[in-house]
C-alpha cells in the first residue's frame, strides 16, 4: 500500500464568524492510498473547539512519518491497521480513515451507504449557516443563501462576544425574516441556534424563553466545552432539565465515550468526521445515538466536498444534516456531492463517490506535494 499527502487551500465566498473568531480560508490535506491499482482519497484539516486545537501543519507532521510505514499493509485489513492508527489525533486519523474507506468501497464497487445497508430515501434537508455579525449583515447573508438554494433549515450562530443584547437582536431579526418569507412564499423555515460554547449557564438559562418564543427548534452547544469530562457533563446536566427544546452537544462530543457520558443530559449529538477520527467511529456513534433515542446532527467545519461527501454516506441516519461548508467555497477542487433544492443527494459512485482533480490523479508517485 502506498500513501501520500497533498496540501491545498479552500477559500470561503463569505467568511464565517462564530463565538471563537472568523474564518475566511483554510489549508487542508488530501490523503491518497493506492493498492493494486485502486486509489482511495481522504480530506482532513485543522480545527479548534476552544478546548482542543489541531493545526493542519501538526496533522501533516503526524502523518508524514507514518505513511511510509504502511507499505506492508492492505486497506482490507481494517482490524490489523487499528493499532497503527490508534496514536493519531482525530483529524489525522480521519484523513487516512476516509482514504481507506474510499478504497474499500471502490474495491467492492459500491458506495459506502449501500454497503452499510442504509436507505437513500431517509435523507433530510441540510441546514445552512448564518455567522455572527450585525443584523443587517446576517440578513444579507440569509438573502444570499436564498438566492443560491431554497434553504428551509437555517442555523443561526449566537454567543456573540458583544453579549446577550446582540444575540437577542440578531435572533429577533432572523426570526422576523423567516416569518416574512413564510407569509410571502408559503415556505416555512426551521430555525436552529448554535452558540458554539459562547454562553455561561446563567446566560443560557436567560435565553431559553426567548428561543422558545421565536420558535427555535434546537439549541446546540450553548456552554463552553471543558477538558475535564466531569465538568463538561455537569454543565449539560444543569441546563437540560430547564431546556424546552432539543439540546445538542457538539464541541463536547468527539467519540463514543463522550456520547455515552452525555446521553442522559442531551437530546442529540453533532458528529463531525474531524472530531470522530473518520467514518468508522462516526458510524458507530450514529447507530448508538439512534438506539439510545438521541437525534443525530451531522456537521462540518470549513470542509470541501470530499469531507462532506464522506459524511454524506451517513445521511440516512441523521435527523439534522448540517453539511453546507462546500456550498460556500470559491475553489472547492472536488465534485460529486449534488443537491436537489436543499437536500444533499447520496453520492452514487463507488466508495465515497467524490471525484478529485484529474491532475492530482495523474501525479507520479515520486512527486510528493
Amino acid at each position: 500500500m502506498r500513501c501520500r499527502l497533498r496540501r491545498f487551500t479552500l477559500t470561503k465566498a463569505v467568511p464565517l464568524a462564530i463565538s471563537r473568531g472568523v474564518t475566511s480560508s483554510v489549508e487542508h490535506l488530501l490523503v491518497e492510498v493506492e493498492h493494486h491499482g485502486l486509489r482511495g482519497w481522504g480530506e482532513t484539516g485543522g480545527l479548534d473547539t476552544g478546548h482542543r486545537h489541531y493545526s493542519t501543519e501538526a496533522i501533516a507532521a503526524e502523518l508524514e512519518p507514518l505513511l511510509p510505514q504502511l507499505a506492508d499493509a492492505s486497506p482490507l485489513e481494517d482490524q490489523a491497521l487499528e493499532p497503527r492508527l490508534a496514536g493519531l489525533s482525530p483529524p489525522a486519523r480521519c484523513g487516512l480513515d476516509l482514504a481507506l474507506h474510499d478504497w474499500r468501497g471502490k474495491h467492492f464497487g459500491q458506495p459506502l451507504w449501500r454497503l452499510w445497508g442504509l436507505d437513500p430515501g431517509a435523507c433530510a434537508a441540510t441546514s445552512v449557516t448564518l455567522g455572527l455579525g450585525s443584523s443587517e449583515a446576517v440578513l444579507a447573508r440569509l438573502a444570499r443563501w436564498w438566492q443560491q438554494l431554497p434553504a428551509t433549515r437555517i442555523k443561526l450562530k449566537l454567543g456573540s462576544p458583544d453579549g446577550l443584547e446582540h444575540d437577542r437582536a440578531l435572533l429577533a431579526a432572523v426570526a422576523a425574516a423567516l416569518e416574512q418569507r413564510r407569509q410571502d412564499t408559503g415556505a416555512a423555515c426551521e430555525l436552529q441556534v448554535d452558540a458554539n460554547g459562547g454562553w455561561s449557564l446563567e446566560q443560557a438559562l436567560a435565553m431559553l424563553p426567548l428561543l422558545e418564543a421565536h420558535g427555535v427548534v434546537l439549541l446546540e452547544q450553548p456552554l463552553a466545552p471543558h477538558a475535564d469530562p466531569a465538568d463538561d457533563t455537569a454543565g449539560f446536566a444543569a441546563l437540560h432539565p430547564h431546556c424546552p427544546l432539543p439540546l445538542v452537544a457538539d464541541e463536547s462530543c468527539w467519540s463514543l465515550e463522550d456520547l455515552l457520558r452525555l446521553a442522559p443530559h442531551v437530546d442529540g449529538i453533532n458528529i463531525k468526521l474531524l472530531k470522530s477520527g473518520g467514518l468508522g467511529e462516526a458510524l458507530l456513534m450514529a447507530r448508538t445515538a439512534r438506539r439510545l433515542g438521541l437525534g443525530v446532527m451531522l456537521g462540518c467545519y470549513s470542509d470541501g466536498a470530499l469531507l462532506n461527501g464522506a459524511a454524506a454516506q451517513l445521511l440516512p441516519l441523521v435527523r439534522w444534516p448540517d453539511l453546507d461548508s462546500h456550498l460556500n467555497l470559491v475553489d472547492d477542487p472536488f465534485s460529486g456531492l449534488d443537491a436537489e433544492a436543499d437536500q444533499l443527494q447520496l453520492p452514487r459512485g463507488a466508495g465515497l463517490g467524490i471525484e478529485v482533480p484529474v491532475a492530482w490523479q495523474q501525479a507520479p508517485w515520486q512527486e510528493q506535494a
